[in-house]
């Protein structure tokens, strides 16, 4: 359900989530089962997981914010940024989350943190010199749609799976190259330590496929909820068509560093070939094709009413 009063609930989303929870208790109990098969007490076990998914729940915000660079900013800063996340929350009915500017070309915005009254809003010094005033507004009403959704939360809690079970299979795979050996206690060894990589791969991709799925479905969410907040979707269809051309521009290196955070941006850094069903797969957003069409349907909505 969403938090704030006047940005519609996607009960699409809401069930996305309370599913895609599910399967990553079940995936959080097979990794709870290796550590396990692998001689790690079940106290360790537990606080292993929490301590992981804690980690990642609380310091998601100082964690974006430090990896693209982000500052917080006061009104006196960057007043025209502020006065327009006060007008959006306003008009939301939700707590103002804090404000941050990345000083980065890259023309793109993102959310984050645990809740909403704990949330981040940060607009890069790219997008912000790129878009017009009702442009940028649009953009900060889909960021603002995600925390009002709580989809960021569940997005950063669901990362921790795939982040634990590629840290268990880079240790089995390390293990399995130096402590070989020829007798038979070592073969056996050997042969567990591959078993729990292979599962810990599993795991890794099934909840990096659960988690890119689940991603897509929410930018259209925030799209749609956003749109709806400012009541001109054409305008945040503008946005996403500008920034998409203008991120052909920045350089590759610096698209690269910045694409471990595809997840949490407007648009992705890096975009797999459109109308590839495999890139499709894997993509942290639907197509652009996707998300116009779905503005483009909506804007007639809102014209015929």
């Amino acid at each position: 359900m969403a938090y704030a009063k006047h940005i519609e609930s996607d009960h699409g989303l809401t069930a996305r989530m309370f599913i895609t929870g599910l399967f990553l208790v079940v995936l959080w109990g097979v990794l709870g089962a290796i550590l396990f098969a692998a001689g790690v007490g079940i106290g360790l076990i537990v606080a292993i997981e929490l301590a992981v998914i804690f980690g990642q729940y609380w310091f998601s915000d100082k964690i974006a914010l430090f990896g693209m660079g982000g500052r917080i900013v006061t009104p006196e800063e960057e007043p025209k940024l502020h006065a327009m996340v006060d007008r959006l929350c306003a008009m939301a009915d939700m707590p103002k989350p804090r404000v941050a500017v990345a000083n980065t070309d890259m023309p793109n915005a993102f959310a984050t943190g645990r809740s909403p009254k704990a949330a981040v809003v940060c607009a890069t010094t790219g997008i912000m010199a790129r878009l017009s005033d009702e442009e940028l507004e649009a953009v900060l009403a889909h960021e603002i749609s995600h925390v009002a959704h709580r989809d960021v939360a569940v997005m950063t809690i669901a990362s921790s799976v795939g982040m634990l079970a590629g840290l268990l299979t880079r240790v089995a795979m390390w293990s399995t190259i130096f402590t070989g050996g020829s007798d038979d206690n070592n073969q056996g060894g050997a042969l567990a330590e591959l078993a729990i990589m292979l599962v810990s791969i599993i795991v890794y991709v099934l909840s990096f496929l659960l988690t890119m799925a689940l991603s897509r479905y929410r930018e259209l969410a925030a799209d749609r909820s956003g749109a709806i907040l400012i009541g001109r979707p054409a305008l945040l269809a503008s946005a996403l068509v500008k920034i998409t051309g203008e991120m052909s521009r920045i350089p590759t290196k610096d698209l690269r560093k910045a694409e471990a955070f595809n997840a949490f941006f407007f648009t992705p850094a890096i975009n797999g070939k459109s109308g590839s069903s495999m890139a499709n797969l894997f993509s942290t957003h639907p197509t652009i094709e996707k998300r116009l069409a779905q503005l483009d349907e909506l804007e007639r909505q809102l014209n015929a009413g």
